[in-house]
């Protein structure tokens, strides 16, 4: 069985993440990941720390394996969302979007294990420094919120620069993609938009066929010139944002386009009106399964693609 050693330090079966989606990660999806032998994040987002208490106490209604939460450091909430942490002595916490390093000792002193999410080496090594136990290294490619490094360019150089485990992100949705993460250094993957199409997601029927329908070049990005760039399927409030960006509308502009758009889209159906954040690789993905059938068919493609790699190897002889 391909295992390595960040299985140990998170305490799962395989080596596969479900990213923490706002809004989709929900206890549902959570606990079929974990329970399958991932490791599922409930997506915090915005959400208010009693709601993230709820989710917590119904994923573990539901399995007994380690989970993460995911905290995102832009959230009014996040300070309450941590005291709930470290309350309900959650197994592993996820960081997003922002520097995460304050909280780190209570966690430490708490037990829990730290995963934040990179784009950049520069954040990788400080936040090692600060004690991470694990780094997700997200390229563009990933859906929401990026970076601007590619997951081929970024993985390898926040391998060499750092001594921890390193999960690769962004544009990963097979085996295939878990077998080059491991070529790259990296200890696993964290797959998000492939867990949209689980039928554990709470997404909106018309967002996972959406996905399942949509191409390589199906997604955009918006919001460059507020500082925060968004990667989702194109639609017509998409192409609103970019509209505002072409005029240079000031941010509170875009901040109020986009209010209430991401439930509206992902939860409500509404394909044109809400916000689709989706990654690149969704071209690849092409039916909804299970939690379960989604992970073990990424270990058995991830072994056959080492295999076959193995085999090159001894033709070459």
């Amino acid at each position: 069985m391909l295992r390595t050693p960040v299985c140990d330090i998170l305490g799962i079966e395989y080596p596969i993440i479900q990213g923490g989606m706002a809004w989709l990660g929900t206890y549902e999806l959570v606990s079929a990941v974990s329970e399958a032998g991932g490791l599922g994040t409930i997506g915090s987002g915005n959400a208010p720390g009693e709601w993230v208490r709820q989710q917590i106490r119904a994923t573990r209604d539901r399995t007994r394996k380690p989970f993460a939460v995911n905290v995102l450091m832009v959230s009014p909430f996040v300070k309450e969302v941590i005291d709930t942490v470290v309350e309900e002595k959650v197994p592993v916490v996820a960081f997003g979007a922002g520097q995460p390093g304050i909280f780190f000792p209570r966690l430490k002193e708490a037990g829990i294990r730290i995963m934040p999410v990179v784009s950049a080496v520069a954040l990788a090594r400080r936040l090692q420094r600060s004690g991470a136990d694990v780094i997700v290294a997200e390229g563009m490619e990933s859906g929401g919120h990026i970076g601007e490094t590619t997951t081929m360019a970024l993985v390898p150089q926040v391998v060499s620069a750092v001594q921890i485990p390193v999960i690769a992100a962004g544009g990963i949705a097979d085996g295939r993609g878990l077998a080059a993460a491991l070529a790259l250094g990296a200890q696993g993957i964290q797959m998000g938009t492939r867990f949209i199409c689980s039928t554990e997601c709470i997404a909106h029927p018309r967002f996972k066929e959406k996905v399942t329908r949509a191409g390589d070049r199906d997604t955009i990005i918006t919001g460059r010139s507020t500082g925060h760039p968004v990667r989702c399927l194109e639609n017509k409030l998409a192409r609103q944002f970019v509209e505002l960006e072409k005029n240079n509308a000031p941010v509170e502009e875009f901040e109020k386009l986009g209010v209430g758009k991401m439930p509206l889209g992902v939860i409500q159906g509404d394909l044109e009106g809400g916000s689709l954040m989706a990654g690149q690789i969704c071209g690849l993905v092409s039916e909804v399964t299970s939690a379960r059938e989604i992970i073990l068919k990424t270990m058995s493609e991830a072994e056959e693609a080492i295999a076959r790699m193995a085999a090159l190897r001894q033709g070459s002889r």
